[in-house]
């Protein structure tokens, strides 16, 4: 059996090798295409193309897994059944749990994988990717308003309007609000500089303080100030949370919570997260039906265009059941695990039946 389960891994492996080559040089087309309409716009050149391209692949690859094994695991089992190899397996006495067994092996290794690109690599590469762009078209990372960053900080709001490559703020305002929710000072800094431990040092500062009876205006050239506001926080807030790591997900909706605001989205994506590994296993495992149809019911294309038609039906279902979540205010972890759970009951349901045949 070690032999056997050796040689199907093997077959799975490159034939998902040879999907992802093919679906990465695709995405990457795409987003030579989408990003060439930039050229020029500022300092962005050719090489911040390629460079930019280069860095959202690992991104595509973490997005990519579970089709790219959904496919790569259908075409394995068409050539095997083709060849009969897998009618003389199943006639040897393999049953179809030890079938279930090895592919699942295989897709968990996958999985890892998969958790692994999506949490410690395409993170980074996308935050890299971004703040090239940003940089080289207008010289600011993020601006996600007209008006900038907002962000809450306790008791303050906080207005950013750029923040440069090195994490320093330009044009930042803070407003200040008592227990009573009435505003009670306002500073506008033109820059501020990280010293660690949560303090920024501000330059040029202006305080409006609005007291019982009047206002008093007070100027410095240099300020600390004590916030919540770090440069790992400003690279989760360039960043979709689809495309963040699971422990910045984590910490930014504990941060959300703390501050009494709304983290839905953010949990929904930590879960998402989280799941995403056992979505390449229940992929693979959906691929095991089809290799129970004869020739005649469809050749190799039939089954890889199946199975790229399914791949895609869950990747939409996927982001469907995060909106709907979103908007309906359901458990995260429902939303986050519905999709998965209807693709794994396809294929116990597809395999029942054609155990009954």
């Amino acid at each position: 059996m070690r032999t056997l389960r050796s040689y199907v891994a093997r077959e799975i492996a490159m034939a998902t090798a040879l999907v992802f080559i093919a679906l990465l040089l695709l995405f990457a087309f795409f987003d030579l295409v989408e990003q060439m309409k930039d050229l020029g716009r500022g300092s962005y050149q050719l090489r911040h193309i390629l460079l930019h391209v280069a860095l959202s692949a690992p991104n595509h690859v973490y997005e990519l897994f579970p089709i790219a094994a959904l496919i790569g695991t259908l075409f394995a089992l068409a050539q095997l059944v083709a060849s009969s190899e897998y009618t003389v397996m199943r006639a040897s006495g393999v049953s179809l749990g030890r079938m279930v067994q090895s592919v699942a092996m295989v897709g968990a290794i996958f999985g890892a994988a998969t958790f692994a690109v999506g949490e410690f690599v395409a993170p980074p590469a996308e935050q890299f990717a971004q703040r090239l762009r940003s940089q080289a078209i207008s010289g600011i990372v993020a601006q996600e308003f007209r008006s900038g960053l907002w962000i809450k900080d306790g008791t303050a709001f906080v207005n950013v309007l750029e923040v440069t490559p090195e994490a320093t703020l330009r044009g930042v305002r803070i407003y200040e609000f008592d227990g009573s929710y009435r505003l009670r000072t306002l500073s506008f800094a033109e820059g501020a500089e990280y010293e660690g431990n949560n303090r920024w040092m501000l330059v040029n500062v202006a305080s409006t303080n609005f007291e019982e009876q009047a206002t008093r205006v007070s100027r410095h050239d240099f300020r600390q100030w004590q916030s919540v506001l770090d440069p790992s926080l400003l690279n989760v807030l360039l960043v979709k949370p689809e495309k963040m790591s699971a422990w910045s997900l984590y910490s930014y909706s504990q941060h959300l919570r703390e501050n009494r605001q709304k983290a839905l989205r953010y949990e929904i994506a930590l879960w998402t997260k989280m799941l995403y590994p056992a979505a390449v296993v229940v992929m693979m495992i959906l691929a095991l039906p089809f290799a129970y149809f004869q020739n005649r019911q469809g050749g190799v294309g039939a089954k890889v265009f199946a199975g790229i038609m399914i791949g895609l039906g869950f990747h939409f279902l996927n982001r469907l059941f995060g909106h709907l979540g979103l908007l309906n205010d359901w458990p995260p972890f429902a939303s986050a695990i519905a999709p998965t759970l209807m693709f794994m009951g396809l294929a116990l349901t597809m395999m029942w039946l054609q155990e009954r045949r």
